[in-house]
């Protein structure tokens, strides 16, 4: 007996999963878009967005026209972070040219520089353009490294003509980036942009799947089957699932071998915690289902909660200085838990061991959220 309900429970599943495939297969515009768009967005990243800013148009105020000032510009070229587009009389050209657009940092080097630094007095101001933050940050560093680096030149300089020995310094810092020693910002946003794009499609593809059955009024015909709600939930989970493991297999692999991203983990745990990921996002999926009245609010749910993912799971901004409570609305995407995931297993090379608070907090997700959409849809269908 139990043989047989084994059998015919697996052969509603199976027909359940079938019809689903058949409807997806069948949506080629809306299968390609699934397929195609993570692969679009990864390009679009890699090739486009670049957090430390290099070369930036600068203008240059020299009022002194000598040889320290002359060294300090060239100093400035060579660190590769400003370039000298333009050369103006005074501070008030500067800003003006930050204003128009013209420049997005300026130098001002007020008269007699040589003799201000025989003094030890010499000052120079750079303005930053404050409305883009990464050129501002990138210009800050750069520009207090550079003058640092030249008031140590001249101190050392000057200590050498006094009779002074300068060959070594009192601390010596070395320092050394791990994991990304290249500072290459692909592979700080790639593992995250898989958790971002795996969830995007999960969550608008199972919405929207349930929401057209609510839609077409075919929800009660499948309630009247012989099929169990669970059954009917799972057949149609099934080929979703699938099809967004893919889109995580193929994002991946892209970053790994097509733009270079190392990947030193276990291929192995992360497509187990892949599929963990891909669950939760399904499970999402259908809470948004369950909330939503027509696929148009299901979208419209699901670019919040994609907001919501790109601020606040530590996808590009830290989670750190956020306030907690900030935090705890991004504790409510799962991609806050995989993007660490993620970044431990493919990054790093770090295992499950050293993830587990992550991984409980996945499992833990899938069930809370499950349970809220299973309670949600039966309020709606009764």
């Amino acid at each position: 007996m139990r043989t047989g309900s084994a059998r015919r429970r697996i052969g509603r599943l199976a027909a359940l999963a079938g019809k689903e495939t058949i409807q997806i297969l069948r949506d080629r515009r809306t299968l390609a878009i699934i397929l195609l768009l993570p692969l679009v967005e990864l390009f679009l990243l890699a090739y486009a967005v670049h957090m430390t800013v290099q070369h930036l148009p600068t203008v240059v105020a020299d009022q002194s026209k000598d040889d320290q000032s002359r060294a300090f510009i060239q100093a400035l070229v060579s660190s590769q972070y400003f370039d000298v587009v333009g050369q103006v009389s005074g501070e008030a050209d500067v800003v003006a040219a930050l204003d128009e657009g013209r420049a997005k940092a300026g130098l001002v080097i007020p008269p007699g520089l040589a003799a201000q630094v025989a003094r030890g007095r010499a000052q120079v101001l750079v303005l930053l353009d404050g409305s883009d933050s990464f050129s501002v940050s990138s210009g800050y560093s750069a520009a207090v490294s550079v003058g640092q680096a030249r008031a140590l030149a001249l101190a050392a300089d000057q200590a050498r003509r006094m009779g002074i020995d300068l060959q070594t310094q009192p601390i010596t810092t070395s320092t050394r980036v791990l994991y990304n020693p290249s500072l290459n910002d692909l592979i700080f946003l790639m593992p995250a942009l898989v958790a971002l794009l795996a969830q995007l499609m999960a969550v608008l593809t199972t919405a929207q799947s349930v929401v057209r059955e609510y839609e077409l009024g075919t929800i009660e015909q499948l309630m009247a089957t012989p099929a169990r709600p669970l059954e009917i939930v799972v057949g149609k989970l099934v080929p979703a699932m699938l099809l967004m493991l893919l889109n995580v297999s193929v994002t991946t692999l892209t970053g790994v071998f097509w733009f270079g991203v190392p990947f030193h983990g276990n291929p192995w745990a992360f497509a187990g915690l892949a599929v963990l990921f891909v669950c939760a996002g399904l499970a999402l999926g259908l809470l948004v289902s369950s909330l939503a009245r027509t696929q148009k609010e299901a979208q419209q749910i699901t670019v919040l909660i994609s907001l919501v993912s790109m601020l606040l799971s530590g996808f590009i901004y830290p989670r750190g200085p956020m306030p907690p409570i900030i935090r705890a609305v991004g504790n409510l995407v799962p991609m806050t838990y995989f993007a660490r995931i993620a970044r431990g297993i493919i990054t790093k090379g770090i295992g499950v061991r050293l993830l587990w608070t992550d991984v409980a907090a996945l499992v833990v997700y899938v069930v809370v959220v499950t349970g809220l959409a299973a309670r949600t849809a039966r309020r709606r269908l009764g």
